[in-house]
């Protein structure tokens, strides 16, 4: 599924989506964040901001500026802590005194097969996390934050980061990165999960909801297609990753070089982290193994 060509609305303006909703979009274009990051803006008299973005005076001051008569920002919430979504959230939080609501910090809903790669010197790639992030309030699975404008539902979504959250607004879903419409959302180890990433799409494939508003990109309208889409994908590249894996042990690299042939080289450490997420996925479920301690560099073979 490709990106539509007709989302590219103006960084900073804020845009109506619904009724008491709207859409700011992050001035940080890039091949990891296509047109910027989604901020949104939730309310009629207390305004939640979902995702303030990326550390930018600019948007800073084009959230504040959307602010309309009578209206005070009364809750900041972060989906989670990488460097597009989250490190605005304290400089807004000082201009408006508003609290800063997420998951947790940045290895807050990490497995426990993570946290030994972790452990094991294997870092982060793709967005960044921000180390330095505090939340105010820490969220849990399940919890709802309600004003007399709105109330939202907190569903914890790891996968693409441990503390990724989605928040339901009815049966309207932020989404984050979890979910989006120009591409897969990424999932690179020891912060990304595939195992967690699927369950958590197999937990959103099971509500009915009308619409989901991604981190980056256009509303999704068909949220069920696009899930099933989004599951069908990786199943696509497990079998992919596996029908390699018959012919011989391979490192992730090396399958990555051979399963993404039309991926510019920019990218190409990214498909390799996304192979590496299937590969312990795998692994965990006894499909295939490493020749030696799991890590990013290791030969896999198939068992079996």
């Amino acid at each position: 599924m490709q990106a539509p060509d007709d989302f590219d609305p103006a960084p900073g303006r804020a845009y109506q989506l619904a009724p008491g909703l709207r859409r700011l979009l992050a001035p940080n274009p890039s091949p990891m964040t296509y047109r910027g990051t989604n901020t949104y803006l939730l309310g009629e008299k207390d305004i939640a901001v979902i995702d303030p973005g990326p550390l930018s005076d600019v948007h800073l001051q084009a959230i504040l500026d959307a602010l309309q008569p009578g209206q005070r920002i009364s809750h900041i919430f972060v989906t989670h802590t990488h460097l597009d979504h989250s490190p605005l959230a304290a400089p807004l939080a000082k201009c408006t005194g508003a609290p800063v609501l997420a998951f947790g910090g940045p290895q807050a809903g990490r497995s426990d097969v993570m946290n030994e790669l972790a452990q094991n010197g294997l870092a982060g790639g793709g967005e960044g996390i921000d180390a330095d992030f505090h939340a105010d309030i820490e969220l849990e699975d399940g919890a709802h934050v309600t004003t007399d404008d709105w109330t939202l539902e907190v569903l914890h979504t790891p996968g693409h980061l441990g503390n990724h959250i989605a928040l339901a607004w009815g049966d309207v879903c932020f989404t984050a990165d979890h979910v989006m419409g120009w591409a897969s959302s990424l999932v690179s180890p020891p912060d990304g999960d595939l195992t967690d990433f699927m369950a958590a799409c197999h937990r959103l494939r099971a509500r009915d909801w009308s619409v989901f508003h991604p981190g980056h990109g256009a509303p999704i309208t068909a949220p069920a297609e696009r899930l099933d889409w989004l599951i069908q994908h990786r199943l696509m590249r497990e079998a992919q990753i596996l029908e390699q894996l018959a012919q011989g042990p391979a490192t992730p690299r090396q399958l990555a070089q051979r399963i993404y042939t039309e991926t510019p080289d920019a990218l190409l450490p990214a498909a390799e982290r996304n192979v590496f997420a299937h590969l312990v996925d795998l692994s965990g479920r006894s499909q295939i193994a490493p020749d030696d301690a799991l890590s990013a560099t290791s030969r896999f073979r198939r068992l079996g």
